[in-house]
């Protein structure tokens, strides 16, 4: 089981980094690989729809989005974790993941996305609906955990006050890590489902 974990701040060891630590001494502790890359600082742009993606099986702009694309395709879950900034996800993360997951031409069915969210106190739903989205429009399964996956702190390291928080960080972990070898069993059994040929309908006459 391999785990790629993906932090949105622009801050290598604020609250963000916390979160996602708290969760990878599990997966750790579980057996799951892990690898946590720091995006949040990286100079990312957005994607301009210019589709060349489709042909080269890559996006056009060589950056971390391509660097980062074989780490996804070869990992069973991956976690992005980012402050919240005006009741959304860094900026660069979102550019990061609309190209990572527009251009990359691999199935992304059955891995499973997890979104951690950290912020002073308020906008975490919103940023962590915000980051699902990315996953349900894939044939992610989502995993949940006892509570919305966020933490609280507005200086580097207050989140690790935050007891809630980090024990949902950890319950969080562990029932993805459930949930990645019930798929991986799931697999082995019974394949993944059937997928239809793909329809696409706009109401443009």
């Amino acid at each position: 089981m391999k785990v790629l974990m993906l932090n949105g701040s622009p801050r290598a060891g604020g609250n963000t980094a916390t979160a996602l630590r708290e969760m990878e001494q599990v997966f750790q502790a579980e057996g799951v690989e892990t690898e946590i890359v720091q995006v949040g600082g990286q100079q990312v742009r957005g994607c301009v729809a210019c589709g060349g993606c489709a042909k080269l099986g890559r996006c056009v702009y060589d950056d971390a989005v391509n660097q980062l694309a074989p780490k996804f395709e070869a990992c069973d879950g991956l976690v992005v974790g980012s402050p919240v900034y005006y009741a959304s996800a860094n900026a660069t993360l979102v550019a990061l993941l609309t190209r990572l997951f527009y251009s990359t031409p691999f199935d992304k069915s059955m891995k499973v996305g997890a979104s951690v969210v950290a912020a002073r106190r308020g906008g975490l739903s919103a940023t962590f609906d915000e980051l699902n989205k990315f996953f349900t429009i894939s044939g992610m399964p989502v995993a949940s955990s006892q509570y919305w996956n966020s933490v609280h702190g507005r200086l580097p390291g207050e989140a690790a006050q935050d007891a809630e928080g980090l024990q949902t960080m950890r319950t969080l972990a562990r029932n993805m890590t459930f949930l990645m070898k019930s798929i991986a069993l799931g697999k082995e059994a019974f394949g993944l489902p059937e997928k239809e040929p793909r329809q696409a309908t706009n109401f443009i006459r």
